[in-house]
């Protein structure tokens, strides 16, 4: 199994209800791209986020699901949505669970 972990930073004018569209969103993906196992998304409250505003776990069956996500369609929509609200930074960090 591989852990997809990506920490967002968003423009001061992306909207609250911007964020919770994107959260609904990307939790879709999981009916939509073969190969995902779980996905999580939600607003970060802790005071050491460095400005990283909402937090994404995604566990695949292997690393060849995760190749797949990243061009896939759906994903794909989900990006830009993300630069269309105003997305600054983010963070992504992938390895292999034992």
């Amino acid at each position: 199994m591989v852990e997809h972990i990506v920490l967002i930073k968003f423009s001061p004018e992306t909207t609250k209800e911007q964020k919770e569209e994107l959260i609904r969103r990307t939790l879709q993906l999981k009916n939509m791209i073969p190969g995902i196992l779980d996905i999580q998304q939600g607003f970060n409250f802790s005071n050491r986020s460095q400005g990283y505003e909402i937090g994404l776990t995604v566990r695949f069956e292997d690393k060849a699901s995760l190749d797949h996500y990243g061009p896939h369609p759906a994903h794909q929509e989900i990006v830009t949505y993300l630069k269309k609200i105003g997305m600054e930074d983010s963070i992504i960090v992938d390895f292999h669970l034992h």
